[in-house]
């Protein structure tokens, strides 16, 4: 991880006074880019969303799905985790802290969105920051790139139907046109044209696709950085009003964090799933693909709404929060190993 990526919440932090700021000295400015918009989707946010997602999708090799059967117990729970568990444990969550315990707290007319933010947030699993995790925790570089390609070919299909399905659980009502134009501008497009990069820059020695990528990266943290800018810029006034909406939006999302990640943690160990292994499985279901569910958020409701709101929050705690579980998945590393089914297997792949 760079100095620059290990620092992330710092930056989001300066991005965010940087766009209370201007969306106070220049509203007429943020409110003529937010109407430069068709069928919802805003297009300066289209833009930044694709110079995020393209070049974290290049880093993905969907030839490696052929791979999915050498840790069929990691794999399978991170598809459990991320699929059957992650988007609706969210949901729960959301509905206890925001739709009850702290409602009186909160702006009436925005709890609902709320929800939807954190909803979109628990059904977009992560994607290329997976492969800093796993390399932190000194993970199998094979599977790590195995989960990421077949969780992203997954997402093409459940995220969608999952998103609608809470939403309409949540009495949320769903534009399901924009739900799905969001689906093929920020999920399929991405996808193609990242793999359409990869295949031409991937001949030879592979080192004009590694060039390409080290030079558009820091595109992808800067686009993500300005979008930041843009969303505060809007939700400014909200936000001096009442601060402490940010601080109560954390909690569901942390708590879901550590949930997930010892939920899959632990299934990994009980199904005798090596160390190596059950790390990045662990900690890509406790992650999430946040620049997929800011688009979708500002596509669905708007930048002003609490749902944008609630997904940029999802950024600001997401990387000291994975640092935090890198820490113990290396710490713990002696204990998991002690498991009998895990040291026969261990020292099974040893050999």
């Amino acid at each position: 991880m760079s100095t620059f990526e290990r620092y992330l919440t710092l930056w989001v932090a300066l991005a965010i006074g940087t766009g209370i700021a201007l969306g106070s000295i220049f509203p007429d400015l943020f409110r003529l880019i937010g109407a430069a918009e068709i069928a919802k989707v805003n297009l300066p946010v289209a833009v930044l969303i694709w110079l995020m997602i393209i070049p974290m999708l290049m880093k993905i090799d969907f030839a490696a799905i052929r791979e999915v059967g050498r840790h069929w117990r990691g794999m399978g729970v991170t598809l459990f985790a991320n699929w059957a568990v992650k988007p609706f444990s969210m949901a729960l969550l959301g509905w206890i802290f925001i739709g009850w315990l702290f409602a009186p707290l909160l702006p009436s007319d925005q709890i609902d969105s709320y929800i939807a933010g954190l909803i979109l947030l628990g059904a977009a699993p992560c994607t290329a920051m997976v492969f800093v995790w796993s390399n932190l925790t000194r993970g199998d570089a094979p599977f790590t790139l195995t989960q990421v390609a077949l969780n992203d070919a997954v997402m093409v299909l459940a995220f969608a139907p999952i998103v609608a399905i809470l939403l309409g659980v949540s009495s949320i009502v769903v534009p399901w046109e924009t739900l799905l134009i969001s689906v093929a501008l920020f999920i399929v497009v991405p996808v193609v044209v990242a793999q359409a990069l990869r295949r031409i820059l991937g001949g030879g020695d592979g080192r004009a696709l590694q060039r390409f990528q080290d030079k558009i990266q820091p595109l992808s943290i800067g686009s993500l950085l300005l979008t930041v800018v843009l969303l505060f810029a809007f939700q400014g006034t909200q936000i001096l009003a009442q601060p402490v909406v940010i601080a109560i939006l954390a909690v569901p999302i942390f708590l879901q964090t550590i949930f997930i990640f010892g939920f899959a943690y632990m299934l990994n160990r009980m199904t005798g799933e090596v160390h190596c292994v059950a790390g990045p499985s662990a900690l890509i279901s406790a992650s999430n693909f946040f620049e997929l569910a800011v688009a979708t958020a500002i596509s669905l409701f708007g930048f002003t709404s609490g749902a944008a709101l609630a997904t940029v929050v999802g950024v600001l705690i997401e990387v000291p929060v994975m640092l935090m579980l890198v820490a113990i998945v290396n710490r713990s590393k002696g204990w998991y190993e002690a498991a009998p089914s895990v040291s026969r297997n261990t020292l099974s792949e040893r050999a």
